[in-house]
């Protein structure tokens, strides 16, 4: 049975039992601050579980796209190493909400494995759990008594809290899980060593590939737990798992889930995978993450060095550097393993297909900027070895190497190979502290303590209450419930009304501001966000009276601006796509009261006459003062229309559908009435933000304005300061021209003074043994003329040794020239020697063997840096 009949088998056996199918949610979470990543399939039903939105279907099954590595769930250095680890990986599940529990929940897990997919009974295992004291938690008798139905009671095994009760976070949902194990051992093996005993101890033949989760608790910030008023079941089963089950493989990597892309890895290096260990860990990851960074890039996640784009970077780079290190490719290979991903998955998620060649685009310009990190890297690490080779130590301390890691992106492993092939080492220790620290401090940067929500006024209708603010600016509210927040030592409070005004933070579109007030005191309202479903205003002060009625009052100003630069952010997305071709697709946008940003995909820098053109049809549309026409309806329907819908984002059954003319796009997000309102859009940046992807930030309206009258002030001040000549543009030319003269006239002089300089200093040659020593404080303009000079007297003189200072704007420099004669001779080193002596001049420096600079702050310890740096070679012979 290949994968994609598992796959559909999983699906079309929850159907018949009467759940609905949905798709996977994108594996990238745009609109939830607490999650960078679906991390579990039950990312995207989480509102449901809190009580924050309405359950529209009781019973639910799906397969979903997850990804794992960082926080609690990071499992990033395992994968490859073992056979079951992975960063992105499906999660089969099926879920309740309010519907059937345990029994249910159970029977059908075991009826699908063992009658469906004909797993061995006898190689199964379950766990329920065994019940904690600390918690006044019982054992779940009720899971034990539904498995005995089904297995033998020698196979239902307890569970320590650990590993059977599952949480949420720190607060929500939770409740115990029973797990289902496999032993897929040899006959051999099983006979040696009873299953039941190895289940839950890392034994990578004896896995879980099933977890039922029953919600019936809530854990409140305060620890405690109190029971759901209506139960839920949550479950979750690795595709890849039951994909090596049910293939006898005894691993992931050997399903053909993983196998067609490591064959291409196999031919595109030479090396055959199973010839050695380091090899195959080394195809594991490269398989691996293509898979995690194709579907991040798919669902709208670019490699970035901020937040979600981070870690795509950083699993990327992983993969390039197994593949350097092991697979000996120094040239972008990744890339060309995209088309055979999309030929095993993209059938499954179409989304693969759609977005192959930007996928394809972004990996090879991370593959070759990393490639590029990866020899400045090894630079740095030659100069560290020669250096800790002329000091006589044997290990280099762990905070060069975290320096590497940190600022360079050079991967430890890598360093300590490069060290252990000239009898280096790292200490171990003090690498481990370094990462201790930075870690602590991205901790205390995150901090976030939230309290119990308080609840003032019972809402009888599940949610945040209705948000009325496409129609209007202010509304009557009640406060339903609030808490405190303190982040960052800042304490605010988070305020949920019964219905709001106030636009939450969405789409790329900022949360409103503004106030709100009891008739005598307002209080501020300084942004509005989503947070599992509930809109969250934001406010530094708790009204006196939360349970009395408020009037809520959006800031008019500022949103007109922001409807302004949304709608212009549609009109500039139609635009495109008119004069570039419609390869053109939203990758990202960020719509503010003062400026819009909207990223997109293309391959080229766009043009002055593109951007002109642009600009024009925008405008043009501006001027024609179109009519907004705002409408719900089927998301099919709103296909047929033309809309356009995101790769990346998760649609409903109904959208809404904004449309300005030939403009139609799937909108939440607030709009001008008719583009009029606008009144005048100007781009004013064009840049790359990936491969592939192009960036623009543009104003409108007031900000126009603004920008408009500064030009205008610009110029006059650019015309009084050329005494206001009637033509503008040809005094400009001029000035430029008359600079660009004199320019080459100081260039002449100073190659006329540094030639008379040159054979100054030729005059001046001592001999020390073999070596031609020059050593002079000379007048010289710069550091670029200073270094000309030493390259010059390099090229005459035979085994030179030159050292040469100046006073450059009231900073002592310091330049050393070796020739390569002497280097090789006398073992000197410039860099060394220059560092020894800028310590003269109160400054530092470096550079290779044969040349190096300093710069330092004391001017009057030229001649003393001089005479050193003469003595330190001396000193060799």
């Amino acid at each position: 049975m290949n994968s994609s009949e598992i796959r559909q088998k999983f699906l079309d056996f929850f159907a018949r039992e009467g759940h609905e199918v949905v798709p996977s949610a994108p594996m990238v979470v745009k609109n939830d601050p607490t999650l960078m990543f679906t991390n579990a399939g039950m990312n995207q039903f989480k509102d449901i579980f809190l009580g924050n939105s309405p359950v529209k279907y009781p019973r639910i099954a799906d397969t979903q796209k997850c990804l794992r590595v960082s926080g609690k769930h990071n499992d990033l250095e395992e994968v490859g190493h073992d056979t079951y680890h992975h960063t992105m990986f499906e999660m089969l599940g099926n879920w309740s909400f309010g519907d059937y529990f345990k029994r249910e929940a159970i029977a059908w897990a075991w009826e699908f494995l063992t009658e469906v997919l004909n797993i061995d009974k006898d190689r199964l295992y379950v766990t329920i759990f065994e019940g904690d004291d600390s918690e006044s938690l019982e054992r779940d008798d009720e899971s034990y008594l539904h498995w005995k139905s089904w297995i033998d009671e020698t196979r239902i095994l307890p569970g320590n809290k650990k590993d059977n009760f599952w949480e949420m976070g720190d607060t929500g949902p939770c409740g115990p899980c029973s797990e289902i194990h496999v032993d897929i051992r040899n006959e051999t093996e099983r006979k040696k060593v009873d299953g039941r005993s190895l289940v839950n101890k890392g034994h990578p033949q004896v896995i879980e590939i099933w977890n039922l989760v029953f919600i019936q608790f809530n854990r409140k910030a305060d620890g405690k737990l109190v029971l759901l008023p209506k139960k839920h079941v949550d479950t979750g089963m690795g595709f890849e798992r039951l994909c090596m089950v049910v293939q006898g493989k005894t691993s992931n990597y050997d399903t053909d889930v993983f196998q067609p892309v490591i064959r291409e890895i196999s031919d595109l290096s030479g090396i055959k995978y199973g010839s050695s260990k380091d090899t195959d860990i080394a195809m594991r990851v490269v398989a691996d993450h293509l898979r995690a960074v194709a579907f991040a890039i798919a669902d709208g996640q670019l490699p970035s060095n901020v937040k979600a784009g981070y870690v795509i970077r950083r699993i990327l780079r992983r993969a390039v550097r197994y593949n350097f290190t092991f697979l000996k490719h120094s040239r972008p290979v990744i890339c060309k393993l995209v088309p055979v991903l999309v030929s095993t998955m993209g059938d499954a998620f179409p989304e693969l297909k759609a977005q192959q060649q930007l996928i394809e685009k972004v990996i090879k310009e991370e593959e070759q900027s990393f490639l590029r990190t990866l020899e400045t890297g090894i630079r740095l690490l030659d100069q560290i070895i020669e250096k800790t080779n002329a000091s006589g130590e044997k290990e280099i301390t762990g905070s060069v190497a975290f320096e590497l890691y940190d600022t360079y992106g050079f991967p430890l492993d890598l360093t300590e190979l490069i060290l252990k092939e000239h009898n280096l080492s790292v200490n171990q220790d003090g690498f481990r502290e370094e990462m201790k620290k930075q870690k602590e401090r991205s901790k205390n940067a995150a901090i976030v303590d939230a309290e119990d929500w308080v609840e003032v006024v019972r809402d009888e209708v599940t949610g945040s209450g209705n948000f009325v603010g496409y129609d209007k600016l202010d509304a009557d509210i009640r406060i339903l419930k609030y808490r405190k927040v303190i982040t960052k030592g800042r304490e605010i409070y988070q305020l949920v009304f019964d219905t709001t005004p106030f636009y939450a933070e969405s789409g790329g579109q900022v949360g409103d501001k503004g106030y709100i007030t009891d008739g005598k005191v307002n209080y501020k309202i300084t942004g509005t966000i989503k947070e599992n479903n509930l809109t969250i205003h934001l406010s530094d002060k708790l009204p006196e009276n939360p349970g009395s009625v408020f009037k809520a009052v959006v800031s008019r100003n500022l949103r007109s601006d922001t409807a302004s630069n949304h709608t212009a952010t549609h009109l500039l997305h139609y635009a495109l796509r008119k004069v570039l071709g419609t390869h053109v697709e939203q990758k990202g946008s960020l719509v503010h009261p003062d400026y819009l940003r909207f990223d997109f995909s293309h391959f080229q820098k766009l043009t002055d006459e593109e951007i002109e053109e642009v600009e024009s049809i925008v405008n043009r549309k501006i001027r024609d003062n179109i009519s907004s026409n705002i409408d719900h309806m089927p998301f099919d329907d709103a296909r047929k229309l033309g809309a356009m819908a995101l790769f990346g984002e998760k649609y409903g059954d109904t959208v809404r559908v904004v449309q300005f003319d030939d403009s139609i796009e799937l909108c939440g997000g607030t709009h001008v009435h008719s583009t009029g309102e606008i009144g005048f859009f100007k781009i004013i940046s064009e840049s790359a933000v990936a491969a592939g992807v192009r960036r623009i930030e543009a104003i409108t309206g007031t900000k126009f304005e603004a920008y408009f009258k500064q030009q205008e002030k610009l110029i006059g001040n650019i015309k009084s300061l050329l005494k206001n000549p009637q033509d503008l543009e040809k005094a400009v030319q001029s000035l430029v021209e008359e600079n660009a003269s004199l320019q080459k006239q100081v260039e002449q002089l100073n190659k006329e003074k540094t030639g008379r300089l040159k054979n100054l200093l030729l005059n001046k040659v001592q001999k020390n043994g073999n070596m031609n020593i020059i050593a002079e404080k000379v007048d010289i303009e710069s550091a670029g003329l200073m270094r000309d000079l030493a390259y010059q007297l390099k090229d005459q003189v035979e085994n030179l040794y030159l050292v040469l200072g100046a006073n450059l704007d009231d900073k002592a420099n310091l330049a050393i020239m070796i020739s390569e004669e002497l280097v090789k001779e006398k073992n000197l080193h410039a860099g060394q020697i220059i560092r020894e002596a800028a310590k003269e001049i109160q400054g530092g420096g470096g550079g290779q063997p044969f040349f190096a600079t300093a710069g330092g702050k004391d001017i009057a310890g030229i001649e003393k840096a001089i005479k050193k740096a003469v003595e330190l070679a001396a000193s060799k012979i």
